[in-house]
């Protein structure tokens, strides 16, 4: 009898480990039947489940931590991409190529250039300003009334008390120093703040260097990539089609979409220079550019300007009448263009609903902080042409599509 038991265990024991888990409908009842509602039978391949979690946490941090060579290179990928027919439309006049990417290249550099130098004495003017704006909210948060102690001294009485009570549990509470006031000398140092704003300018320029030098050369290696990969899909004719198909479509939504970001900061920058250079406000051309800068950022961009134009002209007018008309100026833009023409626009070249889009810039955003927020939909966008095309990611596409 136990020879039989163990022959009956044996060919039980050497069944392999199954990671499969299914999960039947509840009281054992089949689909339809049991207690009248519909159940839906799960299967799950725990195995796979488990690794492809790991391997999106760890794709995840691969993008986190290669972000100073990701954004770069989407950048000059993605302008290269705007200007490129800019190029095709020279070769179409019998320029060279390569003396055609020179001269869009040096038209953009001077373009550039030309803007900064006609705004930078504003700039310089909001920056000599700093300090005065510093004094102003510092006698803001310290002024009495009536003789009782601001809001900000209470605050910082009562942290004092409580971080008191807490050291007292337990041993004796030491005497402690009167907290110091607020013109007190602290440890921040101005030279500290200069060196990082330094080091933060220098960072920029450069990272700007190589963008540039990058677009400069992908716009002088034309298809070049694009016959590459081709030929790199294998020779199965089937595969070269859907992969001329995918680069086709990703040329043409990020052709129209950076088309349609420069129309649509262009249009919401020259609306905010004349409405804040009619309403009185100093430096509006250099709050112009911010403000056609910011908008980039798709939702975030408008609430960044608003603020800031209303911090503005609080310092300049110091008239809550005057903060309402410069916020709702600059908001009322923002909507018009980011809202109506914009969102309009980005939906009918990406064929995204907006949910798929917002959720998108929440991630890039977390991952890559401001650069997250202005490469986002479009690596969003060259994510969902791709899904569209490639057998196993249709979930994707759906998700991402209208």
């Amino acid at each position: 009898m136990a020879g039989a038991a163990d022959d009956a265990v044996a060919p039980a024991a050497a069944k392999p480990e199954q990671t499969d888990v299914d999960f039947p409908p509840a009281d054992g009842a089949a689909l339809g039947t049991g207690s009248g509602a519909l159940r839906l039978p799960i299967h799950v391949n725990a195995r796979g489940l488990a690794l492809g979690i790991i391997a999106t946490v760890a794709f995840v941090y691969a993008l986190q931590w290669s972000q100073k060579f990701l954004v770069p290179l989407l950048l000059g990928i993605f302008i290269a991409y705007t200007l490129n027919p800019v190029v095709l439309w020279l070769e179409r006049w019998h320029i060279k190529r390569a003396i055609g990417a020179t001269l869009v290249t040096v038209a953009i550099v001077a373009i550039m250039g030309l803007v900064v130098h006609r705004v930078q004495d504003q700039f310089f003017n909001i920056l000599d300003d700093l300090p005065a704006i510093t004094q102003k909210v510092t006698k803001i948060l310290t002024k009495t009334s009536g003789g009782q102690p601001s809001t900000l001294q209470q605050v910082q009485a009562a942290a004092t008390q409580i971080e008191q009570a807490t050291a007292s549990v337990g041993q004796r509470a030491a005497p402690r120093k009167p907290p110091p006031a607020l013109g007190a000398s602290s440890s921040f140092k101005v030279m500290d703040w200069v060196l990082a704003g330094s080091m933060g300018l220098v960072t920029f320029v450069t990272q700007a260097t190589m963008v540039i030098f990058l677009v400069f050369f992908l716009l002088l290696a034309g298809d070049t990539f694009k016959r590459k990969l081709v030929k790199l899909t294998g020779p199965s004719l089937t595969r070269k089609k859907v992969t001329v198909h995918i680069l086709d479509d990703i040329n043409t939504s990020i052709q129209n979409y950076m088309f349609m970001l420069l129309v649509t900061n262009t249009l919401l920058a020259l609306l905010m220079w004349v409405a804040l250079r009619t309403i009185g406000l100093e430096n509006a051309g250099a709050w112009a550019v911010v403000a056609g800068l910011t908008h980039i950022m798709p939702y975030f961009g408008p609430l960044l300007i608003t603020s800031a134009t209303g911090l503005a002209a609080f310092m300049q007018f110091e008239s809550l009448r005057m903060v309402l008309l410069v916020a709702g100026a600059s908001l009322g833009i923002a909507t018009l263009v980011g809202s109506l023409i914009a969102t309009w626009m980005t939906g009918r070249i990406a064929k995204m609903n907006p949910a798929a889009v917002f959720v998108s810039l929440l991630f890039w955003g977390w991952l890559w902080g401001m650069w997250g927020l202005l490469l986002g939909v479009p690596v969003v966008v060259m994510i969902k042409v791709v899904a569209e095309r490639v057998e196993g990611m249709e979930v994707i596409a759906e998700l991402l599509g209208e």
